[in-house]
């Protein structure tokens, strides 16, 4: 019988402490008794992709829960490229980017002056239409809508990814010019990326300033969309699929460019799971997903943004109503995932969301618990971030996630075992058959 893991991940699901929580994270707070019962039937412990303290985003704690080496993440600019079909080459460089509103001080310094800003379908046409082609000095910057008011620059020409953001994400601060990173401040590549940039941005705010329906709001002190910020700026580059590096199918099921991007950069299938508004219900609907095709897929990645989304609001209570939410969406299929003798489960998040403070994402680990056939069983009872530091998985970092599930799915390679002229990850490896030739 082969086991097949079956990765529930609620995004940003890991806190703090909140004093209008009795001084508990809302996980903790949080009615969960489905979570709970799960914890109290397997493994335990904590997660970080890093570093303790090391706040990550969603892509690169991903990244290294799929098993990327960090040498090998192209950065989130092409992920969400290619999450939205564009074909990239090899040499192009890609950059997030989103309209704002931002301004002169008195001092002619760019001011972000509201990050999130909200126009009509129509309007929003006008402004990717009116800033989309550009080309200086020798770069040809082009921008792609990707969902709402972001999209994707991609840069052709001799130019670099490592370029600085320009986005300060937060209102009221200065804009940062594009400039070379100081690895690359030398060099060519990089300072004509940075003054390219540096010239789109202008030109993309006069242009769009002067756009009529702009013009109109800015006269009757309403917010414009007159200008874009970016960061992030990457390209592609070698790096193995899952199924060559670990043997593994693996499928994601979710919503979201981003994702549909990685699955693509790693080899991975993509189901799209559009949102409902109903947290719990979504979850339910791609766990059953899941267990429908676990005869084509040995890694299922069924993932949630909804925990790491009420964060962002800096509502506590907000983040505990969406778990509890969950909660309740993984016990109308829990009976199904425990009770199938293949299925090993893990449970965790990529990353902890503050739902207090000037942090997006924090550093702290988030809890994370397997469950399946000969996973050992350890005393916690509770699927919390305070409670899972006391089980049995200590803490993983990295990708000792992923070699924890091909261990479990007794797939593991003894170390020193070379079966496959390939340095890979899982045993048995491929091999060509050794054929007696009975001519000899």
């Amino acid at each position: 019988m082969d086991k097949r893991c079956i990765l529930i991940l609620l995004d940003g699901l890991g806190d703090r402490s909140h004093p209008q929580l009795g001084g508990l994270t809302p996980l903790q707070a949080a009615h969960t008794p489905c979570l709970d019962r799960l914890a109290a039937a397997g493994a335990n412990g904590l997660y970080h992709a890093t570093f303790f303290g090391q706040p990550l985003p969603s892509e690169n704690a991903h990244f290294a829960l799929f098993g990327g080496l960090p040498g090998e993440f192209p950065g989130r600019g092409p992920l969400e490229a290619l999450g939205a079909g564009l074909a990239l080459g090899p040499d192009d460089v890609a950059v997030l980017t989103h309209f704002a509103h931002i301004g002169p001080d008195r001092d002619d310094r760019l001011v972000l002056l509201r990050d999130k800003v909200k126009v009509s379908p129509e309007e929003r046409e006008t402004l990717f239409r009116s800033v989309d082609r550009f080309e200086h000095g020798g770069v040809e910057i082009s921008l792609h809508p990707v969902g709402g008011l972001f999209g994707v620059l991609v840069l052709r020409g001799d130019v670099s990814p490592f370029v600085t953001d320009t986005n300060p994400m937060v209102d009221g601060r200065l804009l940062p010019p594009p400039l070379p990173r100081s690895s690359h401040a030398d060099d060519p590549a990089a300072l004509r990326t940075a003054d390219a940039l540096r010239a789109y941005l202008l030109h993309a705010h006069r242009t769009l300033a002067a756009l009529p329906f702009n013009r109109e709001r800015a006269e009757a002190g309403q917010v414009p969309a007159d200008g874009l910020v970016t960061q992030r700026a990457g390209r592609l580059v070698p790096c193995p699929s899952m199924g060559a590096r670990y043997g593994l199918r693996g499928l994601c099921i979710t919503s979201g460019v981003l994702f549909a991007g990685l699955a693509r950069f790693l080899g991975m299938d993509f189901s799209n799971a559009p949102d409902t508004g109903d947290p719990g219900a979504d979850l339910a609907d791609r766990v059953r997903t899941a267990l429908d095709r676990l005869d084509d897929f040995d890694f299922i990645h069924v993932h949630t943004k909804t925990p790491d989304q009420a964060a962002h609001t800096k509502d506590p209570l907000a983040k505990v109503r969406v778990i509890e939410s969950l909660d309740r969406g993984l016990a109308e299929v829990a009976e199904r995932l425990t009770d199938d003798p293949r299925v090993l489960l893990a449970v965790t998040a990529d990353h902890s969301t503050p739902s207090c403070g000037p942090l997006i994402h924090s550093g702290e680990p988030v809890p994370l618990l397997f469950a399946g056939e000969g996973v050992r069983r350890d005393q916690v009872t509770r699927f919390d971030e305070v409670s899972a530091a006391g089980g049995a998985l200590g803490c993983m970092r990295g990708r000792e996630f992923l070699f924890s599930v091909l261990n479990l799915l007794d797939r593991a390679r003894l170390a020193g075992i070379h079966d496959s002229p390939d340095q890979v990850e899982y045993w048995p490896g491929d091999h060509p058959p050794f054929i007696l030739d009975p001519k000899e």
